[in-house]
């Protein structure tokens, strides 16, 4: 069986965690759903903790009909309809074919789903749980009669059948019971950050089969940081570096709140999750998960010593830019944002010095940044006053490779050097996704 799964693990890693696909394709009318008020309430709170919507909405789409396009190397996948249209949604779904496919990645027809759709997260979902978020879909959410596109990967790689192996090896079945030891905000915590939250599809390394290389926080490599679709998701683990062991539990709250603290701002696809999720939550709930998460012992990073600032050697740079091509750039074009310190303007305006993804070995964010910019932040409707802009128009390969390599060398951040092959690759992959 390992050599099987070794042999489809390409076909595996085509699809991206925020891909979740619960196309059904049975024309059966949907049945009534006169769900409790209270009940609808809660799966709506439960489908925010999940941030469904992000994935499984279009651009300028109707909210889950699905048909948000995603890139891969192969060919282009796109998100499916979970509105309760009976035609191309999900309407003609039983409560138990609902929480199978969230639970054991199998489609109403019998159809494996891709682990893309992060349910081996969703297996830990309790019954209560999952009864409100079926009401939710059920009656919550308007019907879009949306046909689900079919991916561009072409035969072989699109096969399923071997997603059965896939489960048999990795998919752990059963939900969340409470740990021992553990008070109720911790255990609630790692409910949600293991659970619908499903942190680990993005923060936890994956194997050769695509599986996260661990569920929970027995496992050392889980929520020890992730590359994915262009970008590093940071280590969330105590780690002092690139992880949170700078942060105390109001930063943590902060950031979960509003996407920025004093130590980093959100970007990527973790944009979308304070948008459409992490801000809606409630205080109790963001506590809980702080608490679990700032109880996760260092793991991962670079083994370099802890992060202390120093402004020397970049203040010297700095005065003499015509001397380093890096801080000639820093000085046009990133100075006035995040400060000859390095320390920006925090939370409006990211710092750099100390920056937990400057720390990171993998400079692939920072390049992705760069290149692309990020999403707007909304927070309580209002958009972000400074976000980053693009610079891919307006700066080569070799530039953009000398000021990141000259900022994560300043300020006493010490990480790898970039090179300029580094981001032509990267802008080669998301100028296509575009």
């Amino acid at each position: 069986m390992k050599n099987t799964l070794k042999g489809f693990s390409a076909a595996l890693c085509m699809a991206l965690p925020f891909i979740a696909q619960m196309g059904a394709y049975a024309a059966a009318p949907a049945p009534a759903h006169a769900a409790d008020p209270a009940l609808l309430q809660r799966g709506a709170y439960l489908a925010k903790v999940g941030d469904c919507v992000a994935c499984h909405t279009a651009p300028k789409g109707k909210p889950f009909a699905g048909g948000l396009p995603m890139s891969t190397p192969m060919g282009q996948i796109y998100t499916t309809n979970i509105t309760p249209d009976p035609q191309t949604g999900i309407g003609s779904y039983t409560e138990e074919d609902f929480a199978r496919a969230m639970r054991g990645g199998v489609a109403k027809d019998g159809h494996n789903l891709y682990p893309a759709m992060p349910y081996p997260s969703y297996a830990k979902i309790n019954d209560d749980d999952m009864k409100a978020l079926y009401a939710f879909f059920m009656s919550g959410v308007a019907p879009v009669q949306q046909a689900n596109r079919e991916s561009d990967i072409k035969w072989p790689l699109n096969m399923r059948w071997p997603l059965k192996f896939w489960n048999m090896a990795f998919l752990q079945k059963g939900a969340y019971q409470d740990k021992s030891g553990k008070d109720v905000a911790w255990n609630r915590g790692a409910y949600l950050i293991q659970g619908l939250g499903h942190c680990g599809s993005c923060h936890t390394p994956r194997g050769i089969a695509f599986q996260e290389k661990a569920l929970d926080e027995s496992g050392s490599a889980f929520l020890t940081g992730g590359l994915l679709d262009g970008w590093f998701a940071s280590n969330l683990t105590g780690e002092h570096n690139v992880g949170l062991g700078r942060w105390n539990d109001e930063d943590v709250h902060a950031f979960l709140k509003t996407g920025a603290n004093r130590h980093a701002s959100a970007f990527g696809s973790m944009t979308s999750v304070i948008n459409n999720s992490t801000q809606g939550m409630t205080d109790a709930d963001i506590a809980a998960m702080t608490t679990y998460l700032k109880s996760l012992p260092p793991a991962g990073g670079n083994g370099a010593p802890a992060y202390a600032y120093d402004p020397q050697k970049t203040k010297v740079s700095l005065n003499r830019p015509a001397n380093d091509a890096g801080a000639r750039v820093y000085t046009a074009y990133c100075m006035h944002c995040h400060g000859a310190d390095g320390r920006g303007f925090a939370p409006m305006m990211a710092p750099l010095a100390g920056n937990p993804n400057v720390l990171e070995k993998d400079a692939s964010s920072l390049i992705n940044v760069t290149l692309n910019g990020t999403g707007d932040l909304v927070v309580g409707g209002v958009p972000a006053a400074f976000p980053m802009p693009k610079f891919a128009p307006v700066l080569n390969d070799q530039q953009i490779a000398d000021v990141l390599t000259f900022v994560r060398a300043g300020w006493n951040n010490g990480a790898p050097a970039v090179s300029a092959a580094e981001v032509a690759k990267l802008r080669k992959s998301t100028q296509a996704a575009r």
